[in-house]
């Protein structure tokens, strides 16, 4: 059997790699470039197109701009993440819409009526709707590297602080935090090791 490897595997040259991948990083601190929400828009519109189960798109966004905003979330985030939320000058808020299931019709229209069958059980949306919008969050993060904007995931927060604040009395509910931006002065730690191929792949 002849080998499937090439010398040069990727459609995209090795700049294009670099940006998405080799020389990206989860950035720390970030200058006082501006980040538009319109330009965010346009990154969502562009992932947007990444597979999900069924269509059902369940990621939101809540971008929140400095100003009362944030003087709004940065309460709700851990000690460690509040100078990196404050100093951000475009904070997306990820989140999952548990209520997928009522626009199944618009984004499933060959199955009408799929969406009933998650109708009775919360419980089982949320958790289909969290795992595809962790899904969908790692396009949203190629996206933003991709439109030449840096990002600072964080896990750390009061997400049931963040849904009373933001989101009460709606469908949405807290998966992360994403600071946007461009690199301030030691924007970055040391890059940390990645497993290799050898230990994380096995072929059958």
């Amino acid at each position: 059997m002849t080998s499937s490897l090439t010398t040069d595997p990727f459609v995209l040259d090795d700049a294009a790699l670099d940006v998405l991948f080799r020389e990206a990083r989860s950035l720390n601190t970030f200058s006082d470039e501006p980040v538009s929400a319109a330009q965010v828009r346009e990154v969502f519109d562009l992932v947007k197109l990444g597979p999900t189960m069924m269509n059902i798109q369940p990621m939101r966004l809540l971008l929140v701009e400095q100003g009362e905003g944030r003087d709004r979330l940065v309460p709700h985030m851990a000690d460690g993440n509040k100078a990196k939320a404050e100093s951000a000058p475009l904070v997306a808020v990820i989140a999952s819409d548990v209520d997928f299931h009522t626009s199944m019709d618009q984004h499933f229209p060959h199955k009408p009526g799929i969406g009933d069958m998650f109708a009775g059980d919360e419980a089982k949306r949320a958790d289909i709707a969290r795992y595809n919008t962790a899904l969908q969050t790692g396009y949203f993060i190629i996206g933003l590297r991709a439109a030449g904007l840096h990002a600072g995931p964080v896990g750390g927060f009061d997400a049931a602080g963040i849904d009373e604040e933001f989101f009460a009395g709606t469908s949405w509910r807290t998966q992360l935090v994403v600071n946007i931006g461009h690199p301030g002065e030691n924007a970055w730690f040391d890059r940390l090791p990645r497993i290799s191929a050898d230990d994380a792949v096995r072929t059958v």
